[in-house]
């Protein structure tokens, strides 16, 4: 059992990764402007977490962790104090408190900028995509952090499959249940430390693909 922290807890993303934590026997904090939108289960707590707060304020609420998953996405209404500036004030919070193990939401090709414009569904979120380059690349080049970063395709809303593929494909989405149990299944490889993972819809169970990295 881990605690875990998952930043961005109302989200459609989170909602999904904190069943399948607490599934897997994990202590969840979630934290959200609006807390009280948070998934409500047995084995989460719900506090109300904003990421305009000073880095010593988020990490009050962070002390204690094992673990921290940012999944918190503003949908292009708040690029830069949510995804870039946001994420990176998590991070620092996180060394403040000395929790190691980090797991980043991203998108598909963040790290890549001479994709963005060649990929439809990229040039049409690109303000999004250089919030989460600055964000990745501070992760990667600014902390002593246990980071995985995790880049799925485009995000729908479907049953998932339980299988992906990593890596380059034809694929372009993934549904939200299959990045949700990916993000989940990540803590327990810890083959997944250092790596950035690009994900697409596939024919690997995730376990499976996962124990490849």
């Amino acid at each position: 059992m881990k605690k875990v922290f998952v930043v961005g807890g109302s989200g459609r993303v989170a909602s999904d990764l904190i069943k399948d934590l607490v599934a897997t026997g994990n202590e969840v904090t979630a934290g959200a402007r609006h807390p009280e939108k948070i998934i409500k289960l047995n084995h989460v707590t719900a506090v109300e977490f904003n990421l305009h707060d000073s880095v010593e304020k988020l990490a009050k609420l962070m002390n204690g962790m094992d673990a921290v998953y940012f999944v918190a996405g503003s949908r292009g209404k708040d690029l830069l104090q949510t995804d870039a500036m946001g994420a990176v004030k998590t991070m620092q919070a996180a060394e403040k408190d000395g929790i190691k193990r980090y797991i980043m939401l991203s998108s598909l090709y963040a790290l890549q900028p001479k994709r963005w414009s060649k990929i439809p569904s990229l040039a049409s979120i690109m303000d999004y995509n250089v919030a989460k380059f600055f964000a990745d690349n501070y992760l990667i080049s600014n902390t002593k952090l246990d980071y995985t970063i995790l880049q799925p395709a485009t995000l729908t809303e479907e049953p998932g499959t339980g299988k992906i593929q990593i890596g380059e494909g034809s694929a372009t989405s993934n549904p939200i249940p299959d990045v949700a149990q990916t993000l989940a299944d990540i803590l327990q490889h810890d083959n997944t430390i250092g790596h950035v993972i690009m994900m697409r819809s596939g024919d690997t169970p995730i376990e499976e693909a996962l124990d490849k990295i």
